[in-house]
């Protein structure tokens, strides 16, 4: 019988409160904040962003836990906004949404620095109640893609670095259920024909550094067929994860009926970037509608997540979204 899990990617929008705060505060300090150094009224405000996201997340239900990355300024492009060997350039706008970020910019090395391992730590400090930890990492694919190389010189090599680069800080994360990588330039940007490995490769050496379960999750899009099998049988990856919204569904339908599947799925159910609030029956019935399409008599897992990062969203919508997905979990028992 498959589990049903309730979930989100993470990135979640801050709260109107932190907001004022950190606009204020940072308004002082822009200097130390792109070195990551981000001074202690900066770095209190964001612990209480963060306790306040994991108290969103129990109050609604939600099986897996995430920190929440209210510090995640430049999205999932921020473990490497926030490197010493990284300058962070000009203001560019990440695939096709009308939010700006820092363009980073690999000037050296790339080592594990442990700065996502320290949130994550800080989050399992706060996680009170019976409620597993859930970590989000960009994909190696979608964060070499967003990020400019001005050290290693070669496509694969600069890919294979930043795969490196997010085990290593893997390493370091406390113990945690699931991991998910989020990848939506395997939809917007694939990698080119005949260099499917290369990717494959990059997230098989993340998901290899963990013992949780890894979810692959993309969105945007359907996954274009050969890269899909690829992923399927060369990643490692405990589940993909479908975006069911913005997405073309037959397409990732005919995916699975033709090249199989993960042992496990997530699935992206309502709209990280749309005011309106799903209903749980309404979630229910994509899933069922999913299930019923596929030639697989039982996922061992069925996430239920949102299709993409949910930061775009204002608060009091945000949090109506992870009460839809807990709820969700009841009707389909």
């Amino acid at each position: 019988m498959t589990e049903r899990v309730a979930t989100t990617p993470g990135l979640y929008p801050l709260p109107d409160w932190a907001k004022e705060t950190l606009s204020d505060l940072k308004g002082h300090q822009k200097g130390d904040l792109l070195s990551g150094d981000e001074g202690g009224e900066i770095e209190a405000t964001y612990d209480e962003v963060r306790a306040e996201h994991v108290d969103d997340q129990l109050d609604a239900g939600l099986d897996r836990v995430v920190e929440g990355q209210g510090r995640w300024d430049d999205m999932i492009a921020h473990p490497l906004a926030v490197h010493d060997n990284v300058d962070t350039g000009g203001i560019v706008r990440y695939y096709d949404n009308n939010n700006f970020y820092r363009d980073p910019q690999v000037t050296g090395e790339l080592t594990a620095d442990g700065d996502v391992a320290t949130e994550l730590a800080a989050a399992a400090d706060v996680l009170s109640r019976d409620a597993p930890l859930q970590a989000t990492l960009p994909g190696p694919y979608s964060l070499a893609d967003l990020a400019t190389d001005d050290h290693y010189g070669d496509e694969a090599a600069f890919l294979a670095a930043v795969a490196e680069f997010l085990a290593g800080e893997l390493e370091a994360f406390p113990d945690h259920e699931t991991l998910f990588l989020l990848e939506p330039s395997l939809v917007e940007a694939p990698p080119v024909e005949g260099e499917e490995s290369i990717a494959t490769d990059a997230i098989r050496t993340v998901s290899e550094a963990t013992e949780a379960d890894v979810v692959v999750h993309t969105y945007w899009g359907a996954i274009g067929e050969k890269l899909y099998a690829h992923l399927v049988d060369e990643t490692g990856a405990d589940a993909l994860g479908f975006d069911l919204v913005a997405g073309d569904r037959d397409a990732t339908v005919y995916n699975v009926q033709e090249y199989g599947s993960t042992d496990s799925v997530a699935l992206g159910l309502v709209d990280g970037q749309n005011t309106l609030v799903e209903e749980p029956e309404t979630i229910a019935e994509r899933v069922e509608w999913f299930e019923s399409q596929v030639p697989v008599e039982a996922f061992d897992t069925t996430y239920l997540t949102s299709n993409t990062e949910l930061f775009y969203l204002p608060e009091n919508k945000y949090k109506a979204k992870l009460a839809a997905l807990a709820a969700a979990t009841e009707v389909l028992e």
